[in-house]
């Protein structure tokens, strides 16, 4: 069961007395954020929305949307960072799983017994490192846990940040992650280049997700090869408060141009291949939103992240494209 620490909101809206709040979360999240939001309407007797957008990460808190409710406190809850606060009146609010992996651990040990592992997860899980580094530990399998860099903790990840992962690469053997997300065991897989399982609890599953991440690569490299074929390109530039990257737009667009092709530039909220068809005349886009919109959907018409678009540039000039993925953090 998802635990959020509503001991933290209630003691934030004691101390600042707000008229009214919203909150969100990631989707699996939102029936506890609904229970949290009843919780503070029936305690303190104001106004508390639900703000029922996807909300990936801290790129994507939906900030606006609490600003035209006129909501004086926005809690995001479930991206944990190692900081409590990320904008003015905006309050990260820790939850986790109390899942246990016990049993998942176990299972895991005649594939990696005598093995060097990177133990990582996600937000929900950073509570259960410990307890599975005691088990694989206890059972011949050396565990490295990646210190945090940024707004990671050690041993956490997020779908386009590895640094902890990164950091011991060069260490160990495979990856573990904790956790059912294979969103974000691909991204590890990818940029470490290291065999990945991810340890499920819930399905009391060992999956190797290396194959899945390699089909992603593959695909990625498959469109940034397309691109250069094109003569004109569109340069996204996303419209979510994390993700509005003009620098690195207008920088692919001088350095396109001077390849020789021609740029538009155009802002989306959402990154949709619905949205993208409405745009005529555009041989292959560049969107400088989020990396992983590239990567794990489907497009008519290439659709570059950042690490694809300056892997692009570097075809353009007849570099080498290697390891164009096996960066800590793909923006």
């Amino acid at each position: 069961m998802i635990i959020i620490d509503e001991k933290k909101i209630f003691q934030i809206i004691e101390e600042l007395k707000p008229v009214s709040v919203a909150l969100n979360g990631p989707d699996g999240m939102l029936p506890r954020v609904q229970e949290t939001a009843i919780n503070i309407m029936s305690r303190f007797g104001i106004p508390a929305y639900v703000l029922a957008d996807t909300t990936w990460g801290t790129c994507d808190l939906n900030s606006n949307g609490a600003k035209v409710l006129g909501a004086e406190i926005l809690f995001n809850i479930g991206h944990t960072i190692n900081m409590p606060s990320f904008e003015k009146n905006v309050y990260l609010i820790d939850a986790f799983d109390d899942v246990t992996f016990d049993r998942v651990a176990e299972k895991c040990i005649h594939i990696l017994k005598g093995k060097t592992v990177s133990l990582v997860t996600d937000s929900q899980h950073l509570n259960q490192v410990d307890a599975v580094k005691s088990i694989l530990e206890t059972n011949e399998i050396i565990v490295k846990i990646g210190k945090g860099k940024g707004q990671l903790n050690d041993g956490q990840v997020f779908g386009c940040e590895f640094y902890p992962a990164m950091e011991v690469k060069d260490l160990v053997d495979a990856n573990i992650f904790l956790g059912q997300s294979n969103f974000h065991a691909a991204g590890l897989a990818l940029s470490t280049a290291k065999p990945t399982y991810v340890l499920d609890p819930y399905f009391n599953e060992v999956r190797e997700v290396t194959e899945f991440a390699q089909m992603l690569q593959r695909k990625a490299t498959l469109s940034i090869y397309k691109a250069a074929e094109a003569q004109t390109f569109g340069i996204i530039v996303g419209l979510k408060e994390g993700q509005i990257s003009k620098t690195f737009a207008l920088k692919f667009k001088r350095e396109l141009e001077k390849e020789g092709k021609t740029v538009q530039l155009f802002a989306l909220t959402d990154i949709t291949n619905e949205r993208l068809r409405n745009l005529k005349g555009i041989d292959a886009f560049i969107q400088v939103a989020c990396p992983r919109i590239s990567t794990d959907n489907q497009f008519d018409k290439p659709v570059l992240s950042t690490p694809q678009a300056n892997a692009l540039l570097r075809i353009l000039r007849h570099e080498n494209i290697d390891e164009y993925l096996q960066i800590p953090h793909w923006l």
